[in-house]
């Protein structure tokens, strides 16, 4: 069993902020592999399915991004999972928009709902940033990653968010590299 958890803040309003994309990750993803529906627990929604052999279960925390970690540690033990069957999916400032990396460890690179989790679960956990890029001066970043996407980059945001969806499957079978490939080759 693993647990993934896609970041962002609970509510209408910050639905399509480019630091909700974590959300619209896992949303994605329960579609394209038909998950249970959504239920309120563990201070989030979760909903559960399988990718390939895999049991996955899928939270969307909803303590807003700088608290994520009390969810994310609270199904994690439930479950009795340790940090590295979990993986985060969330916004990653310094990567050029609609770009996916994966990284197991490391720290928290300025980004609060890592930096809660990895106080909660420690830092071993995998991550999947999906690049929404810097606006290019320091004053500029709140009102970028709390500001939408543009209606000229939707189409690309929901060519990425297909993409990733479609690609869990190696997430799921631990092969990174792959999942990162592949993701790459649908959007270029």
């Amino acid at each position: 069993m693993q647990l993934w958890v896609g970041l962002g803040n609970p509510g209408a309003e910050y639905a399509l902020h480019r630091h909700n994309v974590g959300f619209m990750a896992a949303d994605a993803i329960t579609q394209e592999w038909r998950f249970s529906p959504w239920k309120a627990k563990f201070k989030g929604s979760i909903c559960e399915g399988s990718i390939g052999s895999e049991k996955i279960l899928l939270l969307k925390p909803a303590t807003f991004m700088n608290d994520s970690g009390r969810s994310v540690g609270e199904a994690m033990r439930f479950y009795k999972l340790e940090a590295p069957q979990v993986t985060v999916f969330y916004d990653e400032l310094d990567l050029a928009p609609f770009k996916v990396k994966v990284r197991t460890g490391g720290g928290a690179a300025g980004h609060n709902g890592i930096r809660s989790t990895m106080a909660h679960i420690g830092e071993d956990f995998r991550r999947v940033r999906i690049g929404i890029g810097h606006p290019g001066h320091k004053d500029r970043v709140t009102g970028h990653v709390l500001g939408n996407y543009a209606k000229t980059e939707m189409d690309d945001l929901a060519h990425l968010l297909g993409a990733i969806a479609a690609e869990t499957k190696w997430l799921a079978e631990g092969d990174d590299v792959r999942f990162m490939s592949d993701v790459a080759m649908r959007t270029t």
